[in-house]
């Protein structure tokens, strides 16, 4: 398996020239990078105007391993082949690393790139990419594994020591300034070891007039590509972000908008091991391939690797169902479109309450003097969840707002949850049934929101609560549940320990005023006909209707969509999530029209409908079909949208097949025959089109605000 790494943007907030400078006082040689133990040019080529440099270098490394693995392996060092590209015009040093050691058992390549920062032309960009691919190795595949990733980690760790220490440097030394290339430079000659200084540009001395030391100095940015250059897998000096004394405390410098810069995940996210921080902009880039438009928050994306230790495939895995989940409920506007029914306003004994002393939003639930079946019956289970999901959502919101304002990641909340009069009643089975549905969504959903759950004044009837709940909840959360029996919460040990005393509620011994609703049995004049009567066999919980449909696409059972357009210029539109397996996307125009009752033929699978088909075996593409929209290959956690402007009325079809992609590369797959597919269409008559393609909506569409975008290009998939 192929290792990757990907950095975030590392910003230094001083020009190119300055950065360059205090990138090659490193060389020829650095106490700090131990691991370099010489080079050899083995090809050099330089610009007639000086301003493009490249050097190719084989370059003698020492890799920490251990003396048994260097003795089968028969080395002392490894050999690396470095190539570095410096562009003084556009300002621009590119460096390619690869190995030249075991290169038939184990394959290493390495990019970095220094650039300006697009909207400040003062300060210079960092960024690295790294693949790590393992043939063979004499049977120590996992062990080289291991050994190459620890190193690489603590490599990244060390360079930017380095660089921020020879910045340092440079500044005590008044070096302050060095001007920029220009195209006027006399001729001279240079050699690699004695770079031409008036190509270089001079630096400037605070306060001295000593040109030659100045110009020793400064002369190193003209010498920059015939110098050993970074590749921190290589040499482990990556480029870090540093700021001036004198720059602005928290300020956040985004590179781009599809790139994350380090001080915005140092300042909004919190600090993350480099491994972490590639799994992270890993995940963000592949969401922004596979859900063009708008993605989810990054905080949001980083709950989600929280929750499956950083596990990339079971990270994304989980983050791109939640994404199908939200959009199939429309919980994107859950906050502004729900207002919660007055039965729960008054009946629902929980409520938002400061924040603890880590800066966390605090949530506070009165469980125990909650009517739990009167609030079913007033209410049902869908409007429950539903406000509860809206609770989350507001946390969320808390969360982020809080992050802004006291200058340190808040990424979860703490709840505090009272079971005072917590008794037998609220054992209740649908009750129960209710509460695990609701444990599971939010399990699912939202990863890594709880802080801290503090559970205060817990009866003796509690465990068989806990008991019937606690194999729903995850591991990683019920860590961070603290059990109080009694008066246990209070004095040391305590709610004191979490939550400033000024801030702990009333009811629970503080001086606070807790405006959290003490509840009340529900008046079963508010009890609905709809909700009273409870079937153990009633269907799992939904959110809210949704114009979706969910349906499995079985192999050689493909499933259809028949669309019979009125007239030309009518608009079909597709929205729709790979939930599971591969599929390939088709759109046909019959040439014949076709009557949905007549034509209509449905797959059985266990007495269940699975999908639907109208193209039966005797139609052929040409006599029978045209193909408007090309196949177009859809993989695992795809989110698509796209439009077809009909140039003709007639019968249109939206095909998804299955695609077997073990055929495809040759290799064996467990895969099942079956995916999983959740769509919608909808056909927009002709009036609706205004022009452009970016105008099409209706007021009944069901699209996404995650995914505006279409994952497709060319010629197969149109955005809309």
């Amino acid at each position: 398996m192929v290792q990757k790494y990907q950095s975030p943007v590392r910003i230094y907030k001083y020009p190119f020239e300055i950065v360059m400078a205090a990138y090659q006082k490193r060389f020829p040689t650095c106490k700090m990078i131990p691991v370099f133990l010489g080079s050899d040019i083995i090809h050099e080529v330089k610009s007639e105007d000086g301003a493009i440099h490249d050097v190719e270098r084989r370059c003698r490394l020492n890799i920490d391993a251990p003396y048994l693995l260097k003795k089968i392996a028969g080395v002392d060092h490894v050999v690396f082949i470095q190539k570095n590209c410096l562009d003084r015009r556009n300002r621009t040093l590119k460096i390619f690393a690869h190995n030249e050691s075991f290169s038939s058992r184990i394959i290493i390549n390495e990019i970095c790139t220094y650039t300006v920062h697009k909207e400040n032309s003062d300060w210079t960009c960092f960024e690295q990419e790294a693949s790590l691919d393992i043939k063979s190795f004499f049977g120590f595949e996992n062990t080289v594994e291991k050994i190459a990733m620890k190193q690489y980690t603590h490599n990244i760790k060390k360079g930017k020591e380095v660089i921020e220490y020879y910045i340092n440097e440079l500044i005590s030394e008044g070096v302050t300034h060095i001007p920029r290339w220009t195209p006027a430079v006399p001729s001279c000659s240079a050699t690699p070891d004695q770079p031409c200084l008036l190509e270089s540009g001079v630096g400037t001395r605070s306060g001295s007039s000593q040109d030659s030391g100045v110009r020793t100095r400064s002369s190193s940015v003209c010498s920059t590509g015939s110098q050993h250059s970074q590749g921190s897998l290589v040499l482990g000096a990556t480029a870090a972000s540093i700021t001036p004394q004198d720059s602005p405390t928290g300020e956040m410098t985004v590179a781009s908008e599809d790139k994350l810069d380090a001080d915005y995940i140092e300042r909004f996210l919190g600090h993350l091991t480099p491994v972490q921080e590639s799994q992270l902009v890993q995940l963000r880039q592949l969401l922004q391939k596979t859900h063009k438009g708008k993605i989810p928050k990054d905080a949001h994306i980083l709950r989600f690797l929280r929750a499956r230790d950083f596990n990339f495939e079971k990270a994304r895995e989980m983050l791109v169902h939640s994404l199908a989940w939200r959009k199939l409920h429309n919980i994107d506007h859950l906050l502004h479109t729900y207002t919660p029914p007055e039965v729960l306003t008054k009946y629902y004994t929980g409520g938002w309450h400061f924040s603890d002393k880590d800066g966390r939003p605090l949530y506070v639930l009165r469980l125990g003097l909650m009517d739990v079946k009167g609030l079913m019956k007033a209410v049902g289970e869908e409007n429950l969840l539903k406000h509860v999901l809206w609770v989350n959502e507001e946390g969320l919101r808390r969360a982020s707002e809080a992050t802004k304002q006291r200058g340190h990641p808040v990424s979860a909340c703490t709840c505090i949850v009272d079971l005072e009069g917590l008794s037998m009643r609220h054992l209740w089975r649908p009750g129960i049934r209710a509460l695990l549905r609701i444990i599971e969504i939010v399990e699912a959903n939202y990863p890594e929101t709880m802080g801290r759950l503090l559970i205060v004044r817990a009866p003796r009837v509690f465990p068989v609560l806990w008991t019937l709940v606690s194999p729903f909840i995850d591991e990683n959360t019920s860590k961070k549940f603290m059990i109080y029996g009694g008066n246990d919460y209070q004095g040391p040990g305590g709610l004191v320990d979490f939550i400033d005393k000024k801030y702990i509620p009333d009811f629970l011994g503080g001086e606070c005023y807790c405006d959290v609703p003490e509840g009340a049995m529900v008046p079963k004049s508010l009890y609905k006909e709809e909700f009273t009567d409870w079937s153990p066999d009633e269907p799992p919980l939904t959110v809210s209707n949704s114009p979706y449909t969910t349906t499995f696409v079985i192999k050689d059972y493909p499933n259809e969509v028949l669309m019979n357009v009125p007239q030309r210029g009518c608009v079909i539109t597709w929205d729709f999530d790979i939930l599971k397996g591969d599929v390939t996307f088709t759109v046909f125009r019959c040439k014949s029209v076709l009557n949905k009752e007549t034509y209509e033929h449905p797959h059985h699978v266990g007495g269940q409908v699975v999908s639907t088909q109208y193209i039966d075996k005797s139609m052929q593409v040409g006599p029978d079909l045209s193909i408007v929209e090309p196949p177009h290959i859809c993989r695992d956690g795809d989110s698509v949208q796209g439009s077809h402007v009909a140039s003709t009325p007639g019968s249109y079809i939206l095909q998804w097949k299955h695609f077997d992609s073990s055929k495809a590369s040759f290799e064996f797959s467990l895969s099942t025959h079956k995916s999983k597919v959740m769509y919608y269409t909808e056909l927009l008559p002709s009036e609706v089109f205004r022009g452009s393609m970016s105008s099409l909506q209706s007021s009944t569409s069901g699209f996404s605000s995650l995914s505006i975008g279409t994952s497709q290009s060319g010629q197969s998939m149109r955005k809309h």
